[in-house]
């Protein structure tokens, strides 16, 4: 059994309860928005269920599951971490710890685009673990960006059963999909609102409050070459080893479909560390 609390609900595809071009900014690695999200997300929870709670508890928080590269949702845990931390010591609370759900399997598809049935036919050829031994009386906050069919949430549940782990447990998400007349690509509309093509990604990537993520990685590797060459003219050094590194650590020099742009990106590396020499 668990609880599930989310900041908005989502019942209108014309009105989210927030922005959605900063909700596809986030997506794709805006900290600035991360920030405002996960402070927001920690104000409602407080106010809406830890301060009707008397024991004090140790509470563990847990973001959505990723192999190597976070999640956008990892950022915004950061922030939700620290708006929290501060209410905690203000009334005597042990501070967070945190810990992960580790994936065995990284997929190509976007899920946003996918209906329920694909969803759950994609993500049920995953597995999830965690520290089971280190959760042990502990109450577990499992945060997501959004629910939209509920197909994550039942993985975490059949971990949760697999681990016979019987913790008070949160799902935590900052919007939830409450009408279900709402076809779930609408979360497609958000994750693209801010996001037309590649080349709208330099002013997050320049922003000085940027954080790579799962999602802006696959989106890089999976675009067509020649504006993929293109896109990757003038960015710096830094970014470029960081794109590559992150792409290796995902196992994504495996997939065929990534292979042409990472080996374009690794030509660059070496041309680039030649050039150093």
């Amino acid at each position: 059994m668990h609880t599930t609390y989310s900041l908005h609900k989502i019942s209108n595809p014309a009105d989210f309860g927030f922005s959605p071009a900063d909700y596809s900014r986030f997506k794709f690695g805006d900290d600035e928005v991360a920030r405002h999200f996960g402070a927001d997300l920690a104000d409602g929870f407080i106010k809406n269920v830890l301060s009707y709670i008397t024991a004090q508890q140790q509470l563990v928080v847990i973001s959505s599951p990723y192999s190597f590269i976070p999640t956008a949702t990892f950022t915004m845990k950061n922030h939700f971490v620290a708006k929290l931390n501060r209410w905690l010591a203000q009334h005597g609370w042990p501070v967070v710890q945190e810990t992960k759900v580790h994936r065995t399997i990284t997929y190509k598809e976007d899920y946003g685009e996918l209906d329920a049935e694909q969803r759950l036919k994609l993500i049920g050829n995953d597995s999830f673990h965690i520290d089971s031994m280190f959760l042990k009386g502990k109450t577990l906050l499992f945060l997501d960006d959004i629910k939209i069919t509920g197909g994550h949430e039942r993985m975490i549940s059949k971990m949760i059963e697999a681990h016979n782990l019987d913790n008070t447990t949160y799902m935590l998400y900052f919007g939830e999909l409450v009408n279900h007349n709402i076809p779930p690509n609408i979360e497609n509309h958000l994750n693209y609102y801010s996001v037309k093509s590649i080349f709208d990604l330099n002013e997050i990537i320049e922003s000085g409050r940027f954080c790579i993520n799962t999602r802006i990685v696959k989106y890089i590797l999976n675009y067509d070459h020649e504006s993929f060459c293109i896109f990757l003219q003038n960015k710096p050094d830094a970014f470029i080893n960081t794109l590559y590194d992150m792409a290796l650590g995902n196992g994504y020099h495996t997939m065929e479909s990534y292979q042409l742009n990472l080996n374009h990106l690794k030509n660059q590396l070496v041309s680039y560390n030649k050039n150093l020499a």
